[in-house]
């Protein structure tokens, strides 16, 4: 019959403690496992003593507050009722700052509905204007150029206006010049001299044209010959005498030596001394209204200058400078009547 080994509780671990049978006592293996469990065990029930004895000693000090503060509080219950009372007073009186500042809300938000009613209207007026303004600016734009257009047409006629200030067409109409030793009124020649030949025809056409200018610058003057009338008539002109022996002279002359044309050529003569009787006056006229004007040749009867204007009886040159004389006092004339 085996027998078996003998075994033993730990009271502690509560673990089988194995005996070796051939041994007496407890093996050292099983000893020391045990203490360890033992120590573990005893050291976790410390650790949970500690914290009943941490959590007794925190709930000591709750209970030791809490009877400090009642006995504190027994003593302080009339001012707690005071402030309570403040307190409530004091909530009373946010309360009805708490509605008047609703009742300002109220008004604020009405307030603010209106504003915004009228920012909206000024938002639609500022759209107006807008639109206005477009409208405006680009009438504006179509005006500027309507007034540039116009601004360029009235500087061009004032250009134009300028040119025409300028011109004078007395100038155009009576251009008076020289070609050697004749005088010439468009390109005419007035006179007669050896080795030139000059035909009569040009002569009577430039005689015309010298009667014609002086009569237009006594129109333009509004000055009235006395005793001659002067009636231009181109090639054919004639000067009138209005008083005494009444007669008409031919202003032009013919190179014919017949008896008739003779005669003819002295009533040529009295029409160019006639002629010259009325530049003469017309000077006098107009050195009488301005005093400045000079003559370079005086007139004398029939003489311009000492030369003669008569045809017969005299030398071909000294005729013709008559004639250049008889031109010059007409240009002077003709300046000073239309310089103004």
């Amino acid at each position: 019959m085996v027998r078996s080994s003998p075994s033993f509780v730990c009271q502690q671990c509560k673990q089988p403690i194995q005996l070796d049978p051939s041994m007496t006592e407890i093996a050292p293996e099983s000893v020391e496992d045990c203490t360890s469990t033992l120590l573990e065990n005893l050291e976790r029930r410390l650790e949970e003593t500690k914290r009943e004895r941490d959590g007794y000693l925190a709930f000591e000090r709750d209970v030791r507050r809490q009877r400090e503060a009642t006995a504190a509080g027994v003593g302080d219950e009339k001012k707690l009722g005071q402030k309570i009372e403040k307190l409530e007073a004091e909530a009373e009186r946010a309360v009805a700052e708490l509605r008047a500042a609703e009742q300002d809300k109220a008004q604020l938000e009405a307030q603010l509905a209106a504003l915004e009613e009228e920012e909206k209207a000024l938002e639609e007026e500022e759209a107006d204007f807008w639109a206005d303004q477009t409208r405006t600016q680009l009438l504006q734009a179509r005006t500027q150029d309507t007034l540039n257009s116009l601004s360029a047409a009235i500087d061009h006629a004032q250009h134009e206006l300028s040119v025409l200030a300028r011109t004078n067409v007395y100038n155009d109409a009576f251009c008076i010049g020289h070609d050697g030793v004749f005088g010439t009124v468009n390109g005419l020649r007035l006179g007669r001299v050896s080795g030139v030949n000059v035909e009569w025809a040009e002569i009577n056409a430039a005689w015309g044209q010298t009667l014609l200018l002086l009569y237009t610058i006594a129109r333009k003057l509004e000055f009235t010959f006395e005793t001659y009338r002067l009636i231009p008539m181109g090639s054919f002109s004639r000067i009138e005498k209005i008083s005494g022996d009444k007669g008409t002279y031919e202003l032009y002359g013919s190179g014919d030596i017949h008896l008739t044309r003779i005669l003819h050529n002295r009533r040529f003569d009295f029409a160019m001394v006639a002629f010259l009787d009325c530049l003469r006056q017309l000077m006098e006229h107009v050195k009488g209204l301005d005093s400045a004007v000079e003559f370079p040749h005086a007139v004398v009867k029939d003489k311009i200058g000492e030369a003669s204007i008569k045809l017969q009886f005299n030398q071909e040159e000294v005729w013709t400078r008559a004639m250049r004389h008889v031109l010059l006092a007409l240009k002077l004339l003709l300046k000073w009547a239309t310089s103004g």
